[in-house]
């Protein structure tokens, strides 16, 4: 399954990298890798996700708003998600939860990610899992 959004900036421990096209796709991948193992425990809103990304990376990834919707609204398109509107606090909110496809494609990314991870450890001598 391959998709044509791209990330277009990713902050990583204080630095801002423009991401170009030449990129390589797993790390165009990682903010829906990230948040598609999020709603593997529970069903989320957009702005929770992206709080939970910053927090549970310990700020190294902090992905705003305008990366992770569109990544949302693309994964619902390809029915990897599905989103119900609920009025909370006087804010309607969409809460998103993951389909069987996309727990489908959840493996997939995990799976390509390992491997990327793996060759990318190999190369450069060291182990981090």
């Amino acid at each position: 399954m391959h998709h044509s959004l791209m990330l277009t900036y990713l902050k990583v421990r204080g630095m801002i990298a423009p991401m170009k096209k030449t990129n390589p796709s797993f790390l165009n991948g990682v903010p829906e890798l990230l948040l598609l193992q999020l709603l593997v425990g529970r069903e989320m809103y957009g702005y929770e996700i992206v709080q939970e990304i910053r927090a549970r990376s310990a700020e190294v990834f902090t992905f705003g708003e305008g990366c992770i919707y569109p990544y949302l609204h693309h994964l619902e398109a390809e029915k990897c998600v599905s989103s119900r509107r609920q009025e909370v606090e006087g804010r309607s909110r969409n809460y998103y939860r993951l389909t069987a496809r996309g727990g489908k494609r959840l493996a997939e990314l995990t799976t390509e990610w390992k491997r990327v991870a793996n060759g990318v450890n190999l190369v450069i001598g060291e182990s981090y899992a």
